[in-house]
């Protein structure tokens, strides 16, 4: 099917409704990948249908994990009890990070020969951190193209009986998939070694929340890991992965940051679902960075729900927990009163594309003037918002977070908005469920 060119949306009156959250891709990933590696059969519920997934899941299945689809959305993994069933194979991830890093790690310690490929933009982003500490721990990994990028041959990995050492180092100041990456791999390698494995972290750990999802699925699947203060996680050598038999998948709490949002600047209310008190997913502290600015937050065990207060200041916020959701308030500070400066969002530079340009140029279009630095942007939201055409750069998180400008008196046409299918198939239609549209 071929992608829409663009989507016109016009002015939006007032947001409120309710809206049930897709599952999380982070969670998703994560449990598809461990449950392949379990021992035993891993029911699963609410798993995200989404082009990234789709990517995990036809990658497992190339690789020779059974993966079945029955009825409500339940899928069922058989596990492979910590192997990998096909020793050859040759992957093609498109840009799905949260597949790319993790098998990257797994196939490394698999025993076999692997070539993984993806998207162009997944050519350009770095991932030589990680490469440099499965070599340390005795992996063949090779650069395919360019010194430090994908795509990547991997294999066979640690000659049998070969030492493992019992420490390796991964910075933690590019991407926290590499941590998270090795962290789920490494039961892999201890079972081979038979000792623990302790991985240090240099450099500041950014978007830690994501590697506590990480740690917190790995302890669901039988594997404890030791994180001491975030500077070093040990991997018992009697570690090894058993199937929960069932787990559910949380909602997406990065997509509940367009709707809350929209409540916030929209009247509201708009109530979350899938998400709440209880979540494991950090980016549910965005709520918490719009009620700093004015908005009034209901939270509940599985909801979240925003509305307008009676002002929206601009604030300053340290956003290194929750980079994704950053960049939907990054579009909510144009409705504020005085500037929003969002630090700590250096990793926006390698993520699908170099988020911080991409966001600075897509506000501008809307009329507000930005400042840029590398690992910051500060909004000053304009005295009204202008038309405008918005360019995607084939993000889904930016069409997405864009759409909110509607809610400014304004027509937006989004470009290639069929992007959002990489995380959220259906946000067009859950946007167009909440938002009332002026008569044109």
């Amino acid at each position: 099917m071929s992608r829409l060119p663009w989507l016109d949306l016009p002015p939006a009156e007032r947001a409120a409704g309710i809206v049930a959250l897709p599952g999380s891709k982070s969670i998703s990933n994560r449990t598809l990948l461990l449950a392949a590696l379990a021992a035993g059969t891993t029911r699963v519920h609410g798993l995200l249908d989404a082009d990234d997934v789709d990517r995990m899941r036809e990658a497992l299945a190339t690789l020779g994990i059974q993966i079945e689809s029955h009825a409500h959305g339940e899928i069922v993994v058989g596990g492979a009890g910590g192997r990998i069933p096909n020793d050859r194979a040759s992957l093609s991830l498109g840009n799905a990070g949260t597949a790319f890093r993790p098998l990257t790690a797994v196939l490394a310690f698999a025993g076999g020969s692997y070539e993984l490929r993806g998207a162009p933009r997944m050519h350009e982003r770095p991932i030589g951190d990680l490469v440099d500490a499965l070599r340390a721990l005795g992996a063949d990994v090779r650069y395919v193209d360019v010194e430090g990028f994908p795509p990547l041959a991997i294999g066979p990995g640690p000659a049998p009986g070969a030492p493992i050492p019992g420490r390796v180092t991964v910075r933690g100041d590019v991407s926290s998939q590499y941590v998270s990456a090795l962290l789920m791999a490494l039961p892999l390698l201890t079972a081979r070694c038979g000792h623990d494995i302790t991985v240090d972290i240099a450099g500041e750990l950014i978007s830690r929340p994501y590697v506590a999802i990480t740690t917190n699925l790995m302890a669901r699947f039988g594997v404890a890991v030791d994180a001491r203060d975030g500077r070093e996680f040990r991997v018992l050598g009697a570690a090894r992965y058993a199937s929960p038999e069932t787990i559910d998948v949380e909602g997406d709490a990065s997509a509940a940051s367009y709707f809350l949002a929209a409540g916030a600047i929209g009247g509201g209310p708009v109530r979350v679902t899938g998400v709440g008190r209880r979540s494991i997913q950090g980016d549910v502290e965005f709520a918490d960075a719009l009620e700093r600015m004015g908005a009034r937050i209901q939270r509940g065990d599985d909801w979240l729900e925003a509305s307008a207060g009676e002002r929206f200041d601009g604030i300053v916020c340290d956003c290194i927990a929750i980079p994704d959701a950053a960049m939907t308030l990054a579009v909510a500070a144009l409705f504020a009163k005085g500037p929003t400066t969002l630090t700590g969002i250096g990793s926006w530079r390698v993520k699908e594309t170099d988020r911080i340009g991409a966001m600075a140029t897509e506000l501008a279009k809307l009329g507000a003037r930005v400042e840029a630095g590398s690992d910051r942007l500060t909004v000053h939201p304009p005295e009204g918002l202008v038309p405008a055409i918005i360019d995607t750069y084939d993000d889904h998180r930016i069409a997405m977070c864009f759409s909110l400008a509607t809610l400014g008196d304004i027509a937006v046409r989004i470009n290639d908005p069929d992007c959002v299918g990489k995380t959220y198939p259906g946000y067009w239609d859950a946007f167009r469920s909440i938002t009332r549209v002026e008569a044109l």
